[in-house]
Parts: C-alpha cells; sequence; structure tokens
C-alpha cells in the first residue's frame, strides 16, 4: 500500500511517500524559520499563507523523490489536530480534496499520535509496551503506548512545554530563532553548573511538568547581570548551559521515574526536542545505568514531518479508520487531558 502522508500543524509543510512493505520512499520538509525569525515566533497568519503556497509543490516533490503520481496513492494520511487552526486547515481541506478527487480513503492523524510511533521508522524497533517522552515546543508529556492505536497520558506540562522554554530565553537573549538549536550551541561553550536555577519537581509521585518557573529564574539571573554590567559571551554561554541542564535533570529523572513505576524496560524519545544532543546522550547513559533500553528516531524524523503522520495513518486504515469529508481540525489533542 502507497501512503502520502501530509503534516501542517505548525510552520513546517511536510509531505512523505511510505510504502507499507518497502518502508520510506520520499521524505520532503519546506521550513518557514526564515519568515518567522524577525519576529521571534511564529505568525499564526503568515503561517498558513505560506502552508497554501508550499503544499502542492512539497507534496509534487516528495511523489517526485519516490519515483510515483499520485494515480499510484492507494492512502492518503494528515494531521488533524493539535496545532494552530490556520495551518491544519490547509493541509486537511488539500487531503480532503485529494482524497474526493482520486476516490481513494484518507484518515485524520493525531500529530501525538505521529511522534509517538516515529520510532517505528527506523530500523531498530520496540515492542510493546514502551515509555514514550515528547518534547517539543508544543508539549512536554510522557505516554505509556501499548500498541499502535492505545496510548495512555502519564504526565504532561502544566504551563510552557520545554521546546517554548527554550524559544522564550533565547528572544530575552536577542539569540534568534528558533530558540532550542542556538540556546544548545550556546551551552555547548558553557558550564551547566555556573548558574543555580529551580528544577520543579511538583508533588511526590507527579510525572508532570513545569518551566515556567525556570524560565522566570534564568531571565531574572539574565536581568540581574545586565543591571549590573553587559553580559559577557561566558556567562551567556553559561546561562544557556545551565537552563539546559535543568531541563534535561527533570525530563530524564521522570521518564525513569515513569518506566519504574510501570515496569517497562523500553524508553523512547520523539518531538523536535528530542534532537538535542545533550538530552539524547544523558537518557541514553540514564537509561543503560538503569537498565532500560533507549530508541531514538533519527534526527529528521524528531522533527515534524509527513513519514510519522504516514506511518501512523497506516496503522488506523489497517485498524478500519477512516476519515469522513466532514470531519474537522482541533487545536488541542484528544490524548491529552
Amino acid at each position: 500500500m502507497i501512503v502520502l502522508g501530509i503534516e501542517t500543524s505548525c510552520d513546517d509543510t511536510a509531505a512523505a511517500i511510505l510504502d507499507s512493505e518497502a518502508g520510506v520512499l520520499a521524505n520532503v520538509v519546506s521550513s518557514q524559520d526564515l519568515i518567522h525569525q524577525r519576529f521571534g515566533g511564529i505568525v499564526p497568519e503568515l503561517a498558513s499563507r505560506r502552508h497554501l503556497e508550499s503544499i502542492t509543490p512539497i507534496v509534487n516533490e516528495s511523489l517526485s523523490h519516490a519515483g510515483l503520481t499520485l494515480a499510484d496513492l492507494d492512502l492518503v494520511a494528515v494531521t488533524r489536530g493539535p496545532g494552530l487552526i490556520g495551518s491544519l486547515l490547509v493541509g486537511f481541506s488539500y487531503t480532503k480534496s485529494l482524497s474526493y478527487t482520486l476516490g481513494i480513503p484518507f484518515v485524520g492523524v493525531d500529530h501525538m499520535a505521529g511522534h509517538l510511533l516515529s520510532v517505528f521508522l527506523e530500523p531498530h524497533t520496540p515492542s510493546f509496551p514502551y515509555i514514550a517522552l515528547i518534547v517539543s515546543g508544543g508539549t512536554t508529556s510522557l505516554f505509556k503506548v501499548e500498541d499502535h492505536l492505545s496510548f495512555s497520558l502519564l504526565g504532561s506540562t502544566r504551563d510552557d512545554a520545554a521546546g517554548e522554554a527554550f524559544d522564550k530565553i533565547a528572544r530575552y537573549l536577542q539569540l534568534g530563532y528558533p530558540g532550542g538549536p542556538v540556546v544548545s550551541s550556546r551551552a555547548e561553550e558553557g558550564d551547566v553548573s555556573a548558574i543555580n536555577l529551580p528544577r520543579a519537581w511538583l508533588e511526590e509521585g507527579s510525572l508532570d511538568f513545569s518551566f515556567s518557573g525556570l524560565k522566570t529564574a534564568a531571565i531574572n539571573h539574565c536581568y540581574r547581570l545586565i543591571q549590573r554590567d553587559k553580559m559577557t559571551d561566558q556567562q551567556l554561554n553559561d546561562t544557556c548551559a545551565s537552563f539546559q541542564q535543568a531541563v534535561i535533570d527533570v525530563v530524564v529523572e521522570k521518564t525513569i521515574t515513569a518506566a519504574r513505576t510501570h515496569t517497562i524496560s523500553s524508553v523512547i524519545l520523539g518531538g523536535g526536542v528530542s534532537a538535542n544532543s545533550s538530552l539524547r546522550q544523558q537518557m541514553a547513559e540514564r537509561c543503560h545505568a538503569e537498565g532500560f533500553e533507549l530508541y531514538l528516531p533519527a534526527l529528521q524524523n524528531c522533527t515534524d514531518n509527513g513519514a510519522m503522520i504516514a506511518f501512523a495513518g497506516l496503522q488506523q486504515f489497517l485498524a478500519g479508520e477512516r476519515g469522513a469529508h466532514d470531519d474537522d481540525v482541533y487545536s488541542r489533542s484528544p490524548l491529552g487531558r
């Protein structure tokens, strides 16, 4: 079965071709980073307009890379939510039109399900059940994954997502957008113990996350430095390193706690922040020390992409799910609270 996966939940226009037997044949992503950089964050109206301009060329490019045409498609899978409504509507409406015109079925996929299953795009995959940490600009959540269609939320962020906190720190420090990669790059030259920043463990036994206090503490530290004198490059690097380490400490420890609590030996990472090299390394070290096996998606499969949507959509289709032409998108995931 040949599946076209379309992802337009935020600011990346993505399309992929998945062969149910041969695997991913093409995976194309068009980034909007240059459009949103000068605003320090995503402007929803600009994002949706860019999706309108990009979606047909990106789909055509994915088909070209795969050596196929629209007539070869058996199924279209598309992100239904969560995300920016305007962005989601572009991909969802486009998919409905393709489905109707080609006379083939489509399925709407939860973006979170795509990340939770993205590890199955790799040659080395886990068995069920497993613990999944999804870390991105939109969410920081822990799930117990029972099978391709069953996901139990164990904990989620109560305020800022980890990626969102990275972006806000970068914006305050005028480091540019997106914030995650630039903060991580600066952190490589900094001292993780230079600044005593808080870790929000919350109440005993909680697997929820909170990063707003950490973000505020880091910004207040920078403000005090700037009030006294100009912040040096080393002080900026130390701030990034200490901030990043505070985030990593919490997400790693809570993931390990979840695996221990549920007696599950397999752990996966997903979401854009899971591409962070320090997070990947430290999670691998902790899992090894605890006797857990860690499964990591390739870097290109951590960020938003059409291949993960195609795979998740294929699982839904095989289970008997079909999209209806009066279906609508949603901004909040039913997989969350």
